[in-house]
């Protein structure tokens, strides 16, 4: 038994590093793996629908090519002035992006026809004399040109409206 009394504790610090050598290894992997894993997975899907729907509406914007859409006839009609009635011919393009929106302009040609139509012929001849004038005709045909293809389609697909020939008589 007197064996047994000299048997001496031995200092484990020789173990216990290789133990937190391990500890920490497994750590740092599981750390990495989970950064690795958030990466991947999240991928920036998780947009809110109305951030990622603004995006792309400004991608498209930005990024499509300009086409224009050439109305296919001139827009003739008549205007009343103070001395006598006054004939106007304008012929009208539309600027779009993108050839989606050249698709959806080119199919709604009589809606756009008879807006601008109506938005015209409201005009006075005083308001076709000016630059001015022509300037106000050609933003209130704009904005109710969008505003009834917006109705039909939910975007806006006419960017711009361009006066490419303009004759009173």
């Amino acid at each position: 038994m007197a064996e047994e009394s000299e048997l001496t504790v031995e200092d484990g610090s020789k173990g216990s590093k290789k133990k937190l050598i391990i500890i920490i290894a497994a750590v740092l992997v599981l750390v990495i793996a989970g950064v690795v894993g958030f990466l991947l997975l999240s991928g920036g899907e998780e947009q809110a629908p109305a951030a990622a729907s603004e995006t792309e509406s400004v991608q498209e914007t930005v990024t499509h090519t300009a086409l224009y859409v050439g109305m296919p006839r001139p827009f003739v009609f008549n205007i009343v002035g103070d001395s006598r009635d006054r004939l106007v011919q304008i012929k009208v393009q539309l600027l779009v992006r993108g050839t989606a929106n050249e698709e959806l302009a080119k199919l709604h040609i009589p809606l756009i026809e008879g807006t601008l139509l109506s938005v015209f012929s409201s005009a006075s001849v005083e308001e076709l004399s000016t630059q001015e004038g022509k300037d106000r005709i050609r933003e209130n045909s704009l904005i109710e040109t969008q505003k009834a293809l917006k109705e039909i389609t939910g975007k806006v697909v006419v960017e711009k409206i361009l006066f490419t020939g303009f004759v009173m008589q």
